[in-house]
């Protein structure tokens, strides 16, 4: 049989997609079972956030409303505008008492107008490339801050640990052995969430009296309002709240970029640092002008986010809406929650960002002391402070100077003296600079050489100006004694440096 043939049967060939315009593609979050995974996450971090946000609240001197608003335009501002998947942004204790001193003589409306120009300061640090600077912070420093947010993360639940009912305890751990054993068993559902609901029923239905979310602080009835901050607009103001608003911005970018590199490592994902860091500034913006407190990435939360399995956007929204919805809607069910649960969850949370392998004997004895002396020192200003920017500027710092000691001794200089006895070759190994470049003029006998000194860096690099200097140093040294000093083998970004600089750094 032949096919018919003609116009109504000609084959219609299949539309090509117009070229220029891109392919649509399912979000990876429409897959219902990424989709539920994401749901439950996002509910328990929202969960967790309503306590955590009273009581950075009340650190700032500020009413409760101001904290879980933040939280809530934090979350879902920069599930949208920020760089790191699942990432969790809320109002934090860091923000809280950088603002504390402010809001405590000004009040409450220059603290929100201290967010506003935080947040447009984070913007331009984040145009500017702000975040390529996390380069510079050692691995050291990194799990010293990690180990840090977990012990802080446990003394935050201590004070719920104290003066209460002793029916606290076996809560806690009827907690505790829900979310360590239900893995075992299934992972359909967040072990935190069903900890979290079987606590409360017990509660409730055994009528057990223990402190609960509603004993925090008073849950707000109403939506954020958009409005602009009631202070006068004024260079006397703008001078105010500016070394606040410098605090709000750095603290919150080291804080930001930090947990999203730990959340890139362990997700094994990469992430957009400089989106990162104009985003927060954008939340924070956001967040100011609906009356919340600012804030910043959370390492505790987020914890509990990846932990349950969240990767997308879709966790770190989620969290935000349904903050808003159960303090405003079902305010009363979540006032119900006890402590003891969330306090549970913080437990696995404290516990399993700790970084259990760096203490480890084993793994001490092998590591360099200097490594970590880092390490502590980044620990111990945390935990003193309770600021971690301050931990991680302290750990840099010790980091450097550490650096520079150790590599301030590995200069080496050897003489070898031609066998006729008129000319001495000086070879310079290692790296010149600030710190190691004080010695080398003490490495060579003045004295005691030949007429003609030969001094050769071809196994040398000249990094600053000190170094510079101290080449002049000795071949002034050997010229008061008559003697000429050549020196050779400098490589081209060395030669350039000393060409420019020989000569111009003394005036004796």
């Amino acid at each position: 049989m032949t096919e018919p043939t003609g116009p109504l049967s000609a084959r219609v060939p299949a539309p090509r997609p117009l070229r220029g315009l891109p392919r649509l593609r399912r979000p990876d979050w429409l897959a219902p079972r990424v989709l539920r995974t994401e749901v439950l996450a996002g509910l328990v971090v929202a969960l967790a956030l309503i306590p955590e946000a009273i009581s950075f609240s009340i650190i700032a001197g500020v009413d409760p409303r101001l904290g879980l608003f933040a939280s809530f335009t934090m979350a879902v501002t920069i599930a949208v505008v920020g760089g790191r998947k699942a990432m969790i942004s809320a109002a934090t204790g860091a923000i809280a008492l950088v603002l504390a001193p402010l809001s405590a003589e000004h009040g409450a409306e220059y603290l929100i107008a201290a967010v506003i120009l935080g947040g447009v300061l984070q913007v331009v640090l984040g145009a500017l490339g702000v975040a390529r600077l996390m380069r510079f912070i050692p691995r050291s420093v990194m799990v010293g801050f990690v180990n840090s947010l977990a012990i802080l993360i446990f003394l935050a639940q201590v004070p719920h640990l104290v003066g209460v009912p002793w029916l606290v305890y076996p809560l806690v751990g009827a907690g505790l052995v829900v979310i360590f054993g239900l893995p075992r068993l299934t992972t359909a559902v967040p072990a935190p969430l069903v900890a979290i609901v079987l606590l409360t029923v017990l509660t409730v239905t055994a009528a057990i009296r223990v402190p609960t979310v509603g004993d925090m602080g008073e849950l707000p009835s109403t939506l954020p309002v958009l409005g602009v901050p009631a202070v006068p607009f004024t260079l006397g103001t703008l001078q105010l709240i500016a070394p606040y608003a410098l605090g709000v911005a750095l603290v919150g970018l080291i804080e930001s970029l930090l947990t999203a590199k730990l959340v890139d490592d362990l997700t094994d994902t990469g992430s957009d640092k400089t989106r990162e860091s104009w985003g927060q500034g954008v939340a924070n913006i956001v967040t100011g002008f609906f009356g919340g407190m600012g804030g910043c990435a959370m390492i505790g939360q987020t914890m509990i986010n990846v932990r349950s399995g969240a990767r997308t956007r879709l966790s770190t929204f989620l969290a935000g809406v349904f903050l808003l919805v159960l303090v405003v809607a079902l305010g009363d069910l979540v006032g119900l929650i006890p402590m003891a649960a969330l306090v549970a969850v913080m437990v696995l949370v404290s516990i399993s960002t700790f970084d259990w392998h760096s203490v480890a004997p084993a793994t001490l004895r092998r590591m360099p002391k200097s490594e970590t002396a880092v390490m502590l020192t980044t620990v111990a200003v945390v935990v003193t402070t309770h600021n971690l920017a301050y931990g991680v500027l302290a750990g840099v710092l010790a980091a450097m100077v550490l650096f520079a000691r150790r590599v301030a001794h590995l200069v080496e200089v050897m003489a070898v003296t031609d066998p006729d006895g008129t000319q001495v070759v000086y070879s310079v190994h290692g790296e010149l600079f600030f710190a190691s470049s004080n010695d080398l003029v003490h490495q060579f006998d003045y004295a005691g050489d030949p007429a003609d000194v030969v001094v050769d860096l071809s196994a040398a690099h000249v990094w600053d100006a000190s170094s510079v200097a101290a080449l002049d140093a000795v071949t002034t040294k050997y010229a008061r004694r008559g003697k000429r000093v050549t020196i050779t083998g400098l490589n081209p970004a060395s030669a350039s440096m000393h060409d420019r600089l020989a000569g111009q750094l003394s005036s004796h």
